[in-house]
């Protein structure tokens, strides 16, 4: 195909800067493929280990991608399951955290030294931010007038070891969930919606990625005249 050298290109840089977890902690697989390269040294079997982990589990997420079908169409939620269904299938394969799993890690460690209410309500904001997760519900906001709320009825900042300042506090947050209809019992149908959004938010990231590596092609001499392909028509276990 006339314009694959570029989009298999643009997908190699994407693959080979995912980071994959192992216990716990953010292992850039570029790294290592770097550090592999250099002469062993005494006291290196850990990271040989490790290397050796992380390849493991890149190649055993790599192969489900070069057997499913996914369709670049964020607008058919059709499309979109079926991504969601590959990236599961992917994770599951090769031990991975799911983006559910995967932000309530990001929450324990983050705020486990967090001594104050607030503080952790502000980390949880900025987790939110930075992973691109909106506050459609305005829960946020309402969390946080359910603190100042508390905190004036102490007369002084909480602290999460404040057991019964704390208590006072999950109930009002338990007010917050039953205003906006939110229940325990419904989480794995929260965790499924959130997939499925992460899911379009990166079948869009791959449209934009295709499209622009066909522009960059369009723009040389001998493709000008060639017409551009429909991202739905692409297969990516070519670009593998």
């Amino acid at each position: 195909m006339a314009f694959s050298s570029r989009l298999l290109s643009k997908s190699k840089q994407v693959l080979g800067s995912r980071s994959i977890l192992h216990q716990g902690h953010a292992i850039p697989v570029r790294h290592f493929a770097e550090e592999a390269a250099r002469p062993a040294l005494k006291g290196d079997g850990m990271l040989k280990n490790i290397f050796l982990e992380v390849k493991n589990k890149f190649e055993a997420a790599i192969d489900v991608f070069r057997k499913e079908k996914i369709t670049i169409d964020p607008d058919d939620p059709a499309a979109v399951a079926q991504y969601a269904k590959v990236m599961k299938m992917a994770r599951e394969k090769a031990d991975l955290f799911s983006e559910a799993e995967g932000i309530k890690y990001t929450i324990q460690t983050r705020t486990q030294d967090i001594p104050d209410a607030r503080t952790y309500l502000l980390t949880l904001k900025d987790i939110r931010i930075k992973r691109g997760l909106s506050d459609e519900l305005g829960a946020e906001a309402m969390m946080f007038d359910a603190l100042e709320k508390v905190e004036k009825e102490l007369k002084k900042p909480l602290l999460r070891n404040d057991k019964k300042g704390m208590s006072i506090l999950m109930a009002e947050f338990d007010k917050i969930n039953q205003k906006l209809g939110i229940k325990r019992k419904d989480l794995p149908k929260y965790e499924e919606q959130l997939e499925l959004k992460m899911s379009k938010a990166q079948l869009e990231e791959l449209k934009k990625d295709a499209l622009e590596a066909m522009e960059t092609q369009k723009k040389r001499e001998e493709f000008k005249d060639e017409a551009m392909m429909d991202p739905k028509s692409l297969d990516l276990r070519n670009f593998l």
